[in-house]
C-alpha cells in the first residue's frame, strides 16, 4: 500500500528516504529524517545526497503549503553544508516570495541538538497535476504565464 506520509501525494523516493512531514501551512514546512545505514557516506554521517534531497522537499512542501493542489517542479537549488549531519534530523522551509508561476524558498536542516547542518535556497515552478489515460500517475503541465 502506497503511503502519502501526509505530503498529499506519492513520492516513492522520499518514501524509500523515509522523510515525514510534521508541518506544512502558511509558507513553512517542517520535515524530520533519520538516515539508514545505507543512507551514510563513508565518514557514517548522512550523505550529502539525501541531505540535498531533505532540503529539497522540504521547501518544495513549504512552496505548496499556500496550494497543496498544485505541484513544484525545482528550478534551481544552492545548498551550503556547515557540519556532518549525524542522528535524527529537522529541516524547516519558508517560502520567501511567490508570484503566480514561481516559488522563492529556503530551507535549513538541523541535527538533534539544534545546530545548523546545511542550509538551502530554492527556486520552484508551479506546476497542475493531470491523470494520464485513467491511470494512478501524474503528468505535470508547467502553468501558462501569459
Amino acid at each position: 500500500m502506497a503511503t502519502h506520509n501526509g505530503f498529499g501525494v506519492e513520492i516513492p523516493f522520499v518514501n524509500h528516504l523515509g522523510f515525514t512531514l510534521e508541518f506544512m501551512q502558511g509558507g513553512q514546512s517542517e520535515l524530520r529524517y533519520e538516515a539508514q545505514p545505507e543512507h551514510m557516506n563513508s565518514f557514517s554521517v548522512t550523505h550529502g545526497g539525501a541531505t540535498m534531497t531533505l532540503l529539497d522537499v522540504t521547501m518544495a512542501t513549504a512552496a505548496r503549503s499556500d496550494t497543496p493542489d498544485m505541484g513544484v517542479v525545482t528550478i534551481e537549488m544552492k545548498t551550503s553544508f556547515m557540519q556532518p549531519a549525524r542522528g535524527p534530523l529537522v529541516a524547516k522551509g519558508r517560502l520567501i516570495h511567490r508570484t503566480a508561476t514561481m516559488a522563492f524558498t529556503e530551507g535549513t536542516v538541523y541535527d538533534a541538538e539544534g545546530r545548523v547542518c546545511s542550509h538551502a535556497t530554492g527556486t520552484f515552478k508551479y506546476v497542475r497535476r493531470l491523470p494520464v489515460d485513467g491511470r494512478n500517475v501524474h503528468q505535470l503541465r508547467v502553468i501558462s504565464t501569459d
